[in-house]
């Protein structure tokens, strides 16, 4: 038996062979790097990127109610002097209305259209003029809804509801 003997080790290669595979190896890692970053990119920022959004509410659905229309006779009256003096009133749609001078009596009728139950506003107004105190009423659907008296003859009145 004889003693072992030592084998050299392979001859290295040649000096500039390791430095040119050397980029190459970095060039392929980060790309791989790269590549696994967009990847993952993809997949996370879009989903959160959206905002979180809450389940729909359940829905409701309501029957309009029935909305019915009413028209009310309307009629303006005024009395008790020898006439009256810028007349003011609202006529049909809220209009407002004015008659510079008129002889008493007085009295005009129109029909005017709301919804039922809702409340409307009725007014009339003016200065009297010569004797006699001006007396004016408001009437709607047959009912007097506003009845008063000028204080003193000259003096103005308004009747509203």
């Amino acid at each position: 038996m004889g003693v072992p003997t030592a084998t050299p080790p392979a001859s290295a290669p040649e000096q500039g062979a390791p430095g040119r595979l050397k980029p190459l190896g970095t060039v392929v890692v980060v790309l791989g790097v790269v590549a696994v970053a967009i990847t993952l990119t993809s997949y996370v920022l879009p989903k959160a990127s959206r905002p979180v959004q809450s389940p729909p509410a359940p829905r409701v659905e309501q029957a309009a109610a029935a909305v019915r229309t009413v028209i009310h006779s309307v009629v303006y009256e005024l009395s008790g002097a020898k006439g009256a003096q810028n007349v003011t009133y609202v006529a049909q749609g809220s209009e407002l209305l004015q008659k510079t001078e008129v002889t008493a009596p007085w009295s005009t009728t129109f029909e005017r259209e709301s919804q039922e139950g809702r409340d409307e506003f009725y007014s009339l107004s003016a200065q009297g003029s010569g004797g006699g105190a001006l007396r004016c009423r408001i009437v709607v659907d047959g009912e007097v809804v506003s009845d008063r008296t000028a204080p003193a003859p000259g003096a103005p009145v308004t009747c509203t509801s």
